[in-house]
């Protein structure tokens, strides 16, 4: 090995000369200007086939990001994963489908469908819950209910409504004599059910209640309930929505009984983990109380935790993602360091070892959380910024380490929120941190490797046909910074040739003087 790698990964922050809500240009950050201006600098692609995603017309997200930088290839992943086993019909051909469509045939219960309700494709498709209930009545099924979690943050601020319309559409016509089929319940992301890295158990206990029991305050429909919402709460987001339930004649129309199947068709892992805990979980389960326990057959879009098995059942074999930078590094006997806030610590971990819990070497790699605030981010844009810096300063400065990485969440994390002021110093924090981590790397010898894994702050409005501005809370689908900074030499980079995130693994293992994985992408150096 020659020197030290130190990799930051500056969440959600994308790069563009597009001045429009971009907190990234509007912020203070000579660190990062210098950076650019004085070291190999360019941009890399971060979304769309460049994360294995369908088309360039979808946004990268920080799961597909650490997958790729993780492991220097493209994996078909999330939407495009689930698209090809719904096009080719695998998804109805596997066990766990037929399993749970024989269950409720047999019982005469409801098929429940649980999801975000969007096409943003970050965390599920429309599309394949629109596939799926199509394919249930197909197969006999005489009973479906949907429970509706609202985006609003990797899609339009309040486009809820045309989600809404386009699912009816579809119930209308499925609707007959012999399938019975309605939305249950719902509510705003980040108000039930979609909590993620264990920080908010209270946000899946009230969804839990709300589609499980069908205790809420009940809507004669969804599209009532949001208005009425949006009416009370002037300026609302779709994803702060409080949640409901829908009923007829003061009943829930969707609580589940005894012989139902469930069916959680979000695909992507994080804020769907918690969900299929509180169904999965024995009489061991302490989160919340769930109270009286229907007895349902439970299974999620994909195992979403392919180490500790969550869920036990799934409808879509995720993709096996092997050869990561990790196992090379083990491999070649490098210490490793990982470190991010509660928010981000399963990407610089999990995700960025190719969907593992479990390290590959308990002795060779050190993995480090900061737990995160419990409160909206906007309330505290600098998040866990000087921590992370303190521990990423304290490895570099052990010596222990040939490879560091850290995730700085802020410009992602505060950039959902759609406060852009809030926004504005979050970017301006990262850059503070970095200037730190740099001058630490130059006096202990470090080369510094700086870029994102996909953009959000610097796209946070966003202008319609009619020249209307309205907050944009959605990743942007712009590339992202890449930069090697080396007090000591520098190190000329490929400026030229299309790159992406997984273009980044092999440049680390260059930049260290190892020898990279036939199977991996280029590196970026000349």
């Amino acid at each position: 090995m020659k020197k030290p790698v130190v990799l930051v990964v500056m969440d959600g922050v994308g790069e563009s000369s597009e001045a429009l809500g971009n907190m990234v240009m509007q912020a203070t950050t000579p660190t990062l200007d210098a950076l650019k201006a004085n070291d190999p600098f360019r941009t890399i692609k971060a979304h769309g086939t460049a994360v294995g995603l369908p088309s360039d017309d979808d946004m990268g997200n920080s799961e597909v990001g650490h997958n790729a930088l993780g492991c220097g290839q493209v994996y078909s992943q999330g939407a495009k994963l689930v698209n090809e086993s719904i096009e080719g019909g695998s998804i109805y051909a596997s066990d766990t489908w037929k399993e749970l469509v024989a269950g409720v045939k047999t019982s005469g219960g409801a098929l429940h469908f649980i999801g975000l309700l969007s096409d943003g494709n970050v965390h599920s498709n429309i599309g394949h819950l629109l596939a799926m209930l199509k394919e249930a009545k197909a197969e006999g099924v005489s009973k479906a209910r949907v429970h509706i979690l609202l985006d609003g943050r990797d899609v339009p601020a309040t486009s809820a409504l045309e989600y809404v319309d386009q699912l009816e559409n579809t119930i209308a016509e499925l609707k007959d004599a012999s399938f019975d089929v309605c939305i249950a319940s719902g509510g705003g992301r980040m108000q039930i059910t979609m909590d993620r890295y264990q920080a908010n158990w209270s946000m899946v206990e009230k969804g839990w209640n709300i589609h499980v029991h069908g205790e809420g305050r009940a809507f004669a429909s969804a599209k009532e309930a949001i208005e009425t919402y949006r009416a009370e709460q002037p300026g609302v987001i779709d994803q702060d929505l409080p949640g409901f339930v829908i009923a007829e004649n003061g009943t829930p129309v969707g609580a589940m009984k005894d012989g139902d199947s469930v069916i959680l068709f979000n695909f992507r892992g994080d804020r769907a983990l918690e969900l299929s805990m509180a169904f999965d979980g024995d009489a061991s389960f302490d989160k919340f109380d769930r109270g009286v326990m229907p007895k349902v057959l439970y299974a999620g879009m994909l195992e979403y935790d392919g180490d500790l098995h969550i869920p036990h059942k799934y409808l879509v074999n995720p993709p096996q993602i092997r050869h990561t930078l990790t196992e090379l590094l083990v491999e070649n006997g490098i210490n490793e360091y990982a470190c991010s806030e509660t928010q981000k610590y399963g990407h610089v971990t999990y995700f960025w070892n190719g969907n593992r819990s479990e390290k590959f070497s308990e002795e060779l790699e050190t993995w480090q959380e900061v737990p995160s605030d419990v409160r909206s981010f906007d309330e505290c844009p600098w998040m866990k910024g000087t921590e992370i810096t303190d521990l990423v300063i304290e490895a570099i400065e052990s010596g222990k380490y040939g490879f560091i990485r850290c995730n700085f969440p802020n410009g992602d994390m505060v950039g959902h929120t759609g406060n852009l002021y809030a926004t504005e110093i979050a970017v301006e924090t990262v850059d503070l941190c970095l200037t730190r981590i740099q001058k630490a790397c130059d006096e202990h010898g470090c080369i510094l490797v700086v870029t994102a894994d996909h953009g959000n702050s610097d796209q946070m409005l966003e202008k319609n046909k009619k020249g209307v501005v309205s907050v944009r809370t959605a990743h942007s689908l712009r590339p992202v910074p890449f930069i090697i900074h080396d007090a000591d030499e520098r190190h000329e980079m490929d400026m030229e040739s299309p790159f992406g995130l997984a273009n980044v693994a092999p440049t680390v293992v260059e930049l260290l003087g190892l020898k990279p994985y036939d199977c991996w992408e280029k590196s970026m150096l000349k």
